[in-house]
Formats: C-alpha cells, sequence, structure tokens
C-alpha cells in the first residue's frame, strides 16, 4: 500500500485496500492532487504545478528555497526549449539570478548551467543538453512529491524500495559466507 500511495497510484491502493482489508493510512484523495501537480511539471507546466502546490499548502514553497528555486530552474529551462529565448532572458535576470546571489552559490552554478543552453544552436546536443532530457523534469517531480509527502507528514520514499535493497545486501553477505541458500531471483 505504501509504495502506491506514495508513487501516485490512487485506484490500485483502494482496489488493494478493498480486496486485502486493509485501511489506508492516508486519505487517498491527497494522491490525486500531488498527481496533477507531478503532471503539471513533467508537462512542463510549471506555472500551475507552483499554483496547484500553493493552493494545496502554501507552505511547502515558502519553506523550501531550493525546491522552488528548481521549479523556477525547469520554467527557464521550457522556456528555452520552446524557443522563447528573450523571455528566458528577462525571467532570469529578473527573478532567478537575485536569488542566486543571495541565497546559495550553488543556485548561482545551476542558474549558469542552464543559460549555457542559449550559447548552443542545438540545445540538444550541447554540452548541458540533459538539461533538455525528460529526465530532468522527472527530476523535479520527484523532488516537489517528496517535498509535498513531507508536508503532510506522510513517509516519501517508498518501503518497497528499501526491502529490495537490503534483500539484495543480504544475499550478497550470504554469497560471501555460504555456499547454498533459497535466493530470490
Amino acid at each position: 500500500m505504501n509504495y502506491l500511495v506514495i508513487e501516485g497510484y490512487k485506484s490500485a491502493a483502494e482496489k488493494l485496500s478493498v480486496e486485502a482489508g486493509i485501511l489506508p493510512v492516508v486519505d487517498l484523495s491527497s494522491i490525486e492532487d500531488r498527481m496533477k501537480i507531478r503532471h503539471a511539471v513533467q508537462s512542463g507546466q510549471i506555472d500551475e504545478a507552483i499554483e496547484r502546490v500553493n493552493d494545496l499548502d502554501p507552505e511547502i514553497l515558502d519553506t523550501n528555497p531550493k525546491l522552488y528555486f528548481h521549479l523556477q530552474q525547469q520554467k527557464l529551462i521550457e522556456l528555452i526549449r520552446t524557443g522563447r529565448f528573450v523571455d528566458a532572458l528577462k525571467f532570469a535576470q529578473e527573478e532567478m539570478a537575485p536569488r542566486g546571489e543571495e541565497n546559495v552559490p550553488e543556485f548561482l552554478d545551476e542558474l549558469e548551467r542552464t543559460m549555457a543552453l542559449l550559447a548552443f544552436e542545438d540545445q540538444s546536443t550541447s554540452p548541458v543538453g540533459d538539461l533538455l532530457d525528460h529526465t530532468q523534469r522527472q527530476k523535479t517531480a520527484s523532488e516537489l512529491n517528496s517535498a509535498i509527502l513531507t508536508s503532510q507528514c506522510q513517509e516519501k520514499d517508498p518501503k518497497l524500495s528499501t526491502l529490495l535493497k537490503m534483500v539484495i545486501w543480504s544475499q550478497q553477505q550470504l554469497d560471501e559466507r555460504v555456499t547454498s541458500y533459497p535466493k530470490l531471483k
């Protein structure tokens, strides 16, 4: 159930709850809000995602400047992706540069890396072209999902992945010490 809730599989969590007779530990309707926000980020609709987060809980972005910066960075990437270079420059100068200088030097480094996209005619094949990849959106969406879960006093990492890591580690330890045991495949 934990994995289904964290990863946003509402209908599967509801079915498991009914079929197994397990009461969910969270309100399953909260999953839908998180998934709408996640979908907005994954489809490049950063302003919509920020608006939805603020509607859900304005404290999330107020108390997490790194997350807010990453959302702004993703917005800048989306402006560059769509060829809106003048808007991207204006946004970077007015919104992002002041935050980069005020807060953390890491922000300024990330901003410079993002702005480097503008130096290349074909941004996707540039040394920083990975910023345009879908995995960048996914990374930002996952960071935001974790922050929302934390704000709702829920676990942000599924127990299933931790359990699998422990099984793999245990099998490696047994491989070094014991010749035969029943292995999970």
